[in-house]
């Protein structure tokens, strides 16, 4: 595992609490997880997700919007996030470092990730962003606003925004360079900064990309070895939450897109992370995708597993 992206999803950072002390908490918890993953050799990416966080300022921006002081677009404020979420973990990664007499540097740098402009993402938002909702606060949000509210894997209503998927990432070879002189880099925060090609230009484009994709994306830009996808369960399951719930181990390329087929994952929340996974693997033999929650992976070293190969039965 020397060139190794971990994808951290931003709810795991915002738990009940959305202050910024609460959330800097559980980062620092996370910061020391993560150097505890960390060898000389290993390359670090850490790429995080926004989610909450994002539509917690979107919501913020909404209620202040006047004329002297207008609500940003939902791409700045992907860009917020980006920076906020960026700092802490780039600050505790090195507070941690520093403690453990590590010497290494760390460096948050802000991504745009570019989208098509004829991605179906735009006409069918699916993106969630902001808090959980009952049913009834998200109907009656959707009387009064254009918005549009969808449950997320039974935990409740949250808004969803278009999602295109990354084709590019405008900073990926200066992630390279960084990785190259020893930097751990935190990049494409919440999914980067989602932005459309015009002619020589790059504009901000009203979306959130989902960071699972983005990080899959930024893996086989920079070569990557390992994408390593947390989540909050040590495996990834089939037939979840029912009687013959089975928790996949390793698993080639042909059986979980058998499973994708059944509809065993679900959109939103395990589907995303499973798709990413398939994407990086699908890119070279040599590739191998990691789903787990982090404390499953510090404990244990593994979690589900996604090869190209099929695995080799010993009888």
């Amino acid at each position: 595992m020397k060139r190794v992206v971990v994808a951290l999803g931003g709810n795991a950072i915002l738990e009940s609490d959305p202050t910024a002390a609460a959330q800097q908490k559980i980062v620092q918890e996370t910061a020391e997880a993560l150097a505890d993953l960390l060898t000389d050799e290993m390359e670090l990416v850490i790429v995080h997700g926004n989610g909450p966080q994002v539509g917690n300022v979107v919501l913020q921006q909404a209620e202040a919007d006047s004329e002297k002081n207008p609500a940003m677009p939902l791409d700045t404020c992907v860009a917020m996030t980006e920076g906020s979420i960026g700092y802490w973990l780039a600050n505790s990664l090195t507070n941690v470092l520093e403690k453990r007499k590590i010497t290494r540097n760390v460096a948050a740098i802000m991504t745009q990730v570019e989208v098509s402009p004829n991605d179906e993402g735009f006409t069918h938002p699916s993106k969630p962003i902001g808090p959980f909702l009952t049913e009834s606060e998200a109907q009656e949000l959707m009387k009064t606003t254009d918005a549009v509210y969808l449950e997320d894997a039974g935990r409740g209503f949250r808004k969803v925004v278009p999602s295109p998927e990354p084709v590019k990432i405008k900073e990926s070879e200066t992630i390279k360079l960084l990785l190259e002189n020893g930097v751990i880099t935190v990049a494409c925060g919440g999914g980067g900064i989602p932005v459309i090609r015009s002619g020589s230009e790059l504009k901000g484009t009203e979306a959130v990309i989902d960071k699972d994709l983005a990080a899959a994306k930024l893996a086989e830009l920079i070569e990557a070895d390992t994408l390593i996808i947390l989540t909050g369960v040590a495996n990834v399951f089939v037939h979840y939450n029912q009687p013959n719930q089975k928790a996949l181990e390793t698993v080639s390329i042909s059986d979980i897109e058998t499973y994708i087929e059944e509809g065993q994952f679900a959109p939103g929340s395990m589907l995303p992370k499973v798709e990413a996974a398939v994407k990086f693997v699908k890119r070279s033999p040599a590739n191998k995708a990691v789903i787990t929650s982090l404390e499953n992976l510090v404990k244990e070293r593994i979690g589900t597993v996604v090869e190209q190969k099929e695995p080799v039965s010993i009888d």
